[in-house]
């Protein structure tokens, strides 16, 4: 009897040494665009996460284990991404990685939590790289749910300050896509400038069917009557492509302040009549003041013949590889508990996640797209020969907002 008990030992001991193995590779499942008006912003993202995986392997930046990131079409729709969810899940995938609409972001916040809640053991981790809002890291926070990109209120605070210094903004416009974010966004224009520049006239606010809109000549007729010289929107993808082309067909004067300016397709569309006239508020500008990533845009832009933008790749895996090496697991829970408070560097300088909320806290950019100029703008975008200039970078404490989260944690 004691060989045939050896034996099943052996097959035992060889079943739970299986797993380890497999978890050599930390599966994350990118749920986003890749589809329909997003696509372009969607696959550049995951072409950014897969370049940085590439690089962090290389530099062993989770020690032994490898990062995979592997791409799911979500159309950008919440039901589809529960679908998606469900199918990774289903996959054996333990991270997903979102950030394209917050109204996919809630839904699958809700669903992850849901799971979690009735999978002890065998939970999934959220790591947010832009969904930026507000109640996501406030009312709805979520243990399992970390955020690599600053919220739109964050955003907000820095844009609006930096307004309120102009005197030569007298009217302002705001437009915005209509879901979550949209509504976010112009709550928080109205309420922070009424609070810093009361003089400013809030002259019109719209907003659209969020990629439904193939012609904003309307919108932008519309805010040429108001008087407007100034915009403020937080579209992003093919809604700020089409916007921002409108307003050039149309010779609109107006200046424009942004979120998204730096992502695909905007860059082409503002052209030279966006010169001096298009800001964007956002946590990196590749013409930085180190320029931190020179190496990675030079070499996203040999590979994909596109270019690097989307910083937060860099953010999630370097506090992933830091997270797993100091859990010494890769096990979700172990993982989230590293992750919280975690101090970690990015090419934005000093970062941290915040542990009463998983809202990191990074400083953050407002530039001006101007011609390049082989100094302070050396990278072009779009190979359109003009790039961002960097106005203000507005440190991480100053950055910061205070937040609402009554976080439950598990046990």
């Amino acid at each position: 009897m004691k060989f045939p008990l050896r034996v099943s030992l052996a097959a035992v001991a060889l079943s739970f040494a299986v797993p380890a193995v497999m978890a050599d590779t930390i599966k994350i499942a990118y749920i986003d665009p890749l589809s329909g008006a997003f696509a372009p912003v969607g696959q550049n993202i995951l072409n950014s996460y897969q370049y940085i995986a590439d690089k962090a392997n290389a530099e062993k930046w989770a020690g032994e284990h490898k990062f995979e990131v592997v791409g799911f079409d979500n159309k950008g729709s919440p039901q589809e991404s529960l679908n998606v969810l469900k199918t990774v899940i289903d996959k054996g995938f333990r991270y997903i990685t979102q950030g394209n609409g917050s109204g996919v972001g809630l839904a699958l916040l809700d669903a992850v939590n849901k799971h979690n809640e009735r999978n002890p053991g065998k939970e999934i981790i959220y790591l947010n790289h832009a969904a930026v809002d507000p109640d996501m890291t406030n009312s709805k926070c979520s243990f399992w749910h970390f955020r690599f990109d600053s919220n739109s209120d964050m955003k907000m605070e820095a844009l609006t300050t930096f307004m309120a210094a102009d005197k030569n903004i007298q009217k302002v416009y705001i437009i915005g896509q209509n879901y979550s974010f949209g509504h976010q966004v112009t709550r928080a224009a109205k309420e922070y400038l009424a609070r810093k520049r009361p003089d400013i006239q809030i002259v019109g606010d719209d907003l659209h069917p969020i990629g439904q809109v193939k012609d904003f000549s309307p919108y932008v007729a519309k805010i040429k009557a108001s008087g407007a010289d100034t915009v403020i929107t937080g579209n992003w993808g093919a809604d700020l492509a089409l916007l921002i082309k409108s307003a050039k067909d149309a010779d609109l004067k107006a200046n424009f302040y942004t979120y998204y300016a730096s992502t695909t397709g905007v860059p082409t569309a503002m052209g030279a009549a966006g010169i001096d006239r298009v800001k964007y508020v956002g946590y990196w500008n590749a013409n930085n003041e180190t320029f931190a990533g020179k190496d990675i845009i030079e070499g996203f832009k040999a590979k994909y013949k596109d270019d690097y933008y989307s910083m937060a790749t860099y953010s999630v895996l370097a506090a992933m590889g830091q997270a797993v090496k100091q859990a010494k697991s890769i096990e979700p829970g172990k993982v989230a508990l590293a992750l919280e408070g975690l101090n970690f560097k990015s090419l934005n300088g000093d970062d941290s996640m915040r542990k009463v909320d998983h809202q990191i806290q990074q400083p953050l950019y407002i530039a001006t797209w101007v011609k390049t100029n082989g100094k302070d703008v050396k990278f072009d975008q779009e190979n359109t020969g003009m790039g961002w200039k960097t106005n203000q970078k507005i440190d991480a404490f100053v950055a910061s907002q205070p937040s609402s989260c009554q976080m439950k944690r598990p046990g």
